[in-house]
């Protein structure tokens, strides 16, 4: 059915937001015209990646 099923979103993370944390991502969601919890997932991948990378950054800085 899919080619590989491990790409199948069903891991569910509950995230606790106030009041003013989610009226902000709610209106940044509406504002580029998805759903809040693709917005959520692009913004954690994103900052994952970016993590990923200076921690790269540093490894290799620190082998040099």
């Amino acid at each position: 059915m899919y080619p590989d099923p491990k790409r199948v979103k069903c891991n569910r993370v509950i995230v606790r937001l106030d009041d003013y944390e989610h009226s902000l991502l709610v209106a940044l969601a509406n504002y580029k015209g998805v759903p809040l919890a693709t917005l959520l997932r692009e913004i954690v991948m994103s900052e994952a990646g970016e993590i990923l990378d200076l921690q790269q950054q540093n490894v290799t800085q620190t082998t040099d």
